[in-house]
């Protein structure tokens, strides 16, 4: 205690202070260099988004409900045909976009009366989007844009059973979507559907 009174009533005493003690700690901290690429953090979601059992659980129930009444077990909606083309640095960002059209056109829709927890659901998928509003694609947007409108396309075909195959299919959107917005990737995404 006494050494650092005497350190503090000296300037050159202070600098050496500094100097042994706070300049270490602010060489080894985890803050961003200046012109470091935050595309990559722009593009994650922390992993304990993905954690929590209670939004897990209305998600996985609301889509095993709604997986039940599906009708048309040949076609998927959410699967790997989503990556066809897409380096793995923009599967978020298209994840991101998936997710923003399922909860505008499918969850927010006439529907969210008629399923328990879709609200739920579809809020904190809107704000995991939200979470991600400054990940952007990098490169060529056309793969993007053409593999998110095939699955448009296939569920507009399906008519009436296309909103309940989206819906039947939110444990996969959650798995996918954890799978490649998480830097630590979670076993899920791939699964197969009975």
């Amino acid at each position: 205690m006494a050494s650092l009174q005497t350190l503090s009533k000296s300037f050159p005493g202070w600098i050496f202070f500094c100097c042994c003690c706070c300049l270490p700690l602010l060489l080894t901290s985890s803050l961003p260099l200046k012109g470091a690429s935050t595309v990559h953090h722009a593009c994650r979601l922390r992993k304990i988004n993905f954690q929590q059992p209670y939004i897990r659980n209305r998600t996985y129930t609301l889509a095993k409900t709604v997986h039940a009444l599906d009708k048309d077990t040949d076609n998927r909606l959410i699967g790997q045909q989503l990556f066809v083309n897409i380096k793995e640095n923009n599967r978020c960002y298209l994840m991101k976009r998936v997710v923003e059209f399922i909860v505008k056109d499918v969850l927010l829709t006439e529907v969210k009366n008629q399923y328990p927890y879709v609200e739920e659901v579809a809020q904190f998928l809107a704000s995991l989007t939200s979470e991600l509003s400054s990940c952007k694609f990098s490169g060529k947007k056309e793969n993007i844009e053409k593999n998110l409108e095939q699955m448009k396309n296939k569920m507009e075909q399906l008519g009436e059973n296309g909103k309940t195959k989206a819906i039947g299919e939110l444990d996969l959107l959650f798995d996918y979507m954890e799978n490649t917005c998480t830097d630590a990737p979670k076993k899920g995404g791939n699964k197969k559907k009975n």
